[in-house]
């Protein structure tokens, strides 16, 4: 038998969690049956399987591709001297999880906000979600610090005001942009950018 590449897995294991998504965000996770997931990715239960054992595993996945996608932006942004400012960098990263990269076919139609707000609310009743969760939350919250401290080592920010409170609640900051995109629609990222340029203006002095 011919050996199978791991580009081969890796792009099969991906195609599957592409269709689960899709599926996921139109009709939710717990009115999605796996057999659903198999009609999306017109494939056989045992190539399924092989790489996840049900839907949890699927979820789980899912939300590791979306806390991977904004760690790995946050952490790119760390290692600029010194990273783009708050209104530019947070629009970025949520263009990049709203346009759907990391879940190929799911970027349109708002399915992306919608997929994340459920993952946040499964987290409430799926212990091993909500384990996963927390974990990849903190990754991303420590890159998130990272970028403040960069900030503030650059004289760019308040150095008096903790790293960690700032980083909260730049995470606030786009955690209610997204859910606000599954819960009215969708509106173009600049809106965030606008509003946060608008509340960053606030110390600037007035032009003569």
């Amino acid at each position: 038998m011919a050996r199978v590449s791991q580009q081969y897995l890796d792009a099969r294991r991906q195609q599957i969690l592409d269709g689960a998504a899709r599926c996921f965000a139109r009709n939710g996770f717990h009115a999605t049956s796996m057999h659903d997931v198999l009609r999306e990715v017109d494939l056989s239960a045992g190539a399924v399987y092989r790489y996840f054992a049900g839907k949890e595993e699927l979820i789980g996945a899912i939300a590791t591709e979306v806390l991977d996608t904004i760690r790995e932006a946050f952490e790119d942004a760390a290692g600029q001297s010194p990273p783009k400012p708050p209104d530019v960098l947070i629009t970025e990263v949520m263009g990049r999880v709203l346009s759907g990269e990391f879940i190929r076919g799911a970027g349109n139609g708002g399915q992306i906000p919608r997929l994340i707000v459920q993952v946040w609310t499964e987290t409430l009743r799926n212990e091993s979600l909500s384990t996963l969760i927390r974990a990849g939350y903190g990754h991303v919250h420590a890159a998130w610090v990272k970028v403040v401290e960069a900030y503030q080592a650059e004289g760019l920010m308040r150095a008096d005001v903790p790293a960690e409170h700032v980083a909260r609640t730049m995470i606030g900051v786009a955690q209610g942009f997204v859910a606000q995109q599954a819960l009215f629609g969708e509106v173009p990222v600049e809106v965030l950018r606008n509003g946060l340029r608008g509340l960053m203006s606030m110390g600037e002095q007035k032009a003569g």
